[in-house]
């Protein structure tokens, strides 16, 4: 079976599930995408990790991924290798040093522990044959644009705030777990510490 690397596009609110989203990967040629439905939990981890956030004390997938590093495990890759009955089934393929492991994990998890290990992801040209989505690059590149621009100005909400301002305003919604908040605050601060 041909594989085939993916690279994690982004995002976005599931329109066929409510309070899911739909986590989009991008062929590394870029032809297609596959959308993969998955739970809040898992779409907060992996956007964090996007994001380059770092929550006050570990998420799950933190937990996990320190855990390996101090028992000298390494996540080598994820293979995203069936799919059946709409549900995406994902390999981890760890390296302990002596041998090479490979466990069965929800596609989700796979992904967000893939971002905090740095670890390529990979399908089958079969799933990519039976999921994913043809995409007209000209067009995609014009809504990327307009998208970009709205999240300029979602961003530059915050640059009219003072520093404790905004400090105090990233505490909160750290206390609220509001983690796509904070990572908002977050980039205008280290902007300001540039």
């Amino acid at each position: 079976m041909i594989k085939i690397k993916l690279n994690v596009l982004g995002l976005s609110n599931s329109q066929s599930q409510s309070g899911a989203y739909a986590l989009v990967f991008e062929e590394e040629n870029k032809k297609r995408r596959l959308p993969i439905i998955v739970g809040a939990f898992e779409a907060q981890s992996i956007a964090l990790q996007l994001e380059g956030f770092k929550t006050p004390r570990p998420l799950t997938h933190d937990l996990f991924y320190n855990f390996a590093n101090h028992v000298k495990v390494k996540l080598i890759e994820v293979l995203i290798h069936k799919l059946e009955e709409g549900v995406f089934h994902s390999l981890m393929i760890f390296d302990t040093g002596k041998e090479k492991m490979k466990i069965d994990a929800r596609t989700s998890d796979a992904v967000a522990l893939a971002l905090r290990f740095k670890c390529p992801i990979f399908t089958y040209e079969e799933i990519l044959e039976r999921a994913g989505i043809f995409v007209d690059i000209d067009k995609e590149s014009q809504k990327a644009k307009a998208k970009t621009k709205a999240k300029t100005k979602v961003k530059n909400d915050y640059k009219n705030y003072r520093a404790d301002e905004l400090q105090e305003m990233l505490d909160e919604a750290i206390k609220n777990e509001d983690y796509e908040k904070a990572s908002l605050i977050n980039v205008e601060m280290k902007k300001r510490k540039k």
